[in-house]
């Protein structure tokens, strides 16, 4: 996550230094429904296998359960090695799920370049090239003579 970061800022600082007078804007893009359940789900079932390891045997007979099921035994056994793999697993899970894996370069409204689709991050030259021929088309389409700058 902090390389996608990383990129879209130096990105951004490229873009501003070889175009002056744009404006380049980062913004989060809208993660898949999914994903967010999975991102509130994730939590509750950490908070639930820590409670159950740390709670013992009581929360199964307060749930009506006279025995506890054989798995809960065997996390029992190694409690501390559960409780740090469950927070240290559901958390690289949620970070997993934060990313979206889209890098989209939109110039003018219209879509320049999109790493969903091109599954791949566009190179500097690559990109400065795109918006190079969009920005001269969109000043030769506003009737500017001229060259691009």
């Amino acid at each position: 996550m902090c390389f996608c970061r990383g990129h879209a800022m130096t990105t951004k600082h490229m873009l501003e230094e070889a175009f002056p007078g744009i404006t380049v804007t980062l913004a989060n893009h809208p993660r898949p429904l999914l994903k967010r359940l999975m991102g509130i789900v994730i939590p509750i079932l950490q908070g639930g296998v820590i409670v159950i390891i740390m709670g013992g045997e009581q929360i199964f007979q307060k749930l009506g359960y006279m025995k506890p099921p054989p798995w809960y035994y065997s996390l029992r056994a190694n409690r501390h090695g559960t409780i740090i793999t469950t927070w240290f697993l559901g958390n690289y899970i949620k970070s997993c799920l934060k990313n979206s894996g889209a890098f989209e370069v939109f110039c003018d409204g219209e879509l320049v370049f999109s790493k969903l689709m091109e599954q791949r991050f566009p190179g500097e030259f690559e990109l400065r090239e795109l918006v190079s021929r969009k920005l001269y088309n969109l000043r030769n389409s506003e009737g500017f003579s001229g060259g691009l700058w």
